[in-house]
């Protein structure tokens, strides 16, 4: 049998009408060329679809199984229509986010939920399993958007800039370091350095900081809430870096202090990675410009 979704629309029609003329009306076609489509269709099935000479017409048995295949097939063509237009008006579609920077989901949270009330038909989903592999996972179209602090040259690939960031050194408020202006790699040989718990490589105090200098902390401690990082600096358990907008958004206590790291101080850039081709769609446009956005309300607060 060749079955087209025509003939599922014409079945419908046919039951809920009553009757060939009525049913033609409904699909805007002739009452014969009606006829002639479902007599191509009963000879494929090679059973009657209607109990002929009853009023109003009649689905048979064999009819009433092609209406329930109807009733179930049809709408989730319908569905899958909608979901093709909305795709193609840039309405609807897939957004999920792997992020390299572990700190950014205290920063992502609230421009996501912005965009969820803008674009309710996108699906949001975060991967952060996918954190170590994501650009990757990215040119084979298992993301849509990396978040990452270290740019590469990809083809097919584009580094929006977000924003820029410094890392800061936070300690209690009684701890040493805390009377110095700026620290230095140096005076982190003698600490528990609290961090959260991904790569060496990915921390900016270990990449901007330690790895170059070749100093390795007394300790390192890995936790994974910022808030929970904070109370163990704020009750001198440790010291960590952390960027700064971070620090100004978490505000659970007051006992600790943040200085620069270096006298310079260092300065970060966040990015978000996209696919060329999909940088300009409309949702995701809009996503990068909240993504800009937000940092800056936090500066100001």
């Amino acid at each position: 049998m060749h079955i087209e979704f025509r003939h599922l629309r014409t079945i419908k029609a046919i039951h809920e009408a009553g009757g060939l003329a009525r049913a033609a009306d409904q699909l805007h076609i002739t009452q014969s060329a009606l006829s002639h489509q479902v007599k191509g269709l009963e000879d494929q099935a090679g059973v009657e679809l209607f109990v002929r000479r009853s009023k109003p017409l009649k689905l048979s048995a064999a009819g009433m199984k092609l209406l329930r295949a109807a009733e179930r097939i049809l709408p989730e063509i319908e569905a899958l229509e909608h979901e093709f237009a909305g795709l193609q008006s840039g309405k609807s579609g897939r957004l999920h986010i792997a992020i390299e920077c572990h700190a950014c989901f205290e920063w992502l949270f609230p421009v996501l939920e912005k965009f969820r009330h803008a674009w309710p038909d996108v699906d949001v989903d975060i991967r952060p399993g996918l954190a170590f592999g994501a650009l990757p996972a990215l040119q084979r179209e298992e993301v849509d958007l990396v978040v990452s602090s270290d740019p590469e040259t990809l083809d097919g690939v584009d580094f929006t800039p977000l924003f820029d960031y410094e890392p800061v050194f936070v300690a209690a408020a009684q701890h040493p370091l805390a009377q110095k202006p700026f620290v230095e790699a140096e005076d982190f040989r003698g600490e528990t350095l609290i961090t959260y718990p991904v790569e060496r490589q990915r921390l900016d105090v270990f990449s901007q900081l330690l790895i170059p200098a070749k100093v390795e902390p007394r300790a390192v401690r890995q936790v994974e809430l910022t808030a929970v990082i904070l109370l163990l600096v704020a009750s001198n358990r440790g010291v960590a870096v952390l960027p700064d907008w971070v620090v100004r958004e978490v505000k659970y206590h007051s006992d600790y202090v943040t200085r620069p790291i270096t006298e310079g101080g260092l300065t970060r850039r966040l990015y978000a990675a996209t696919r060329s081709d999909e940088t300009t769609r409309p949702f995701m446009s809009h996503l990068l410009r909240l993504a800009r956005t937000e940092p800056l309300k936090l500066q100001r607060a």
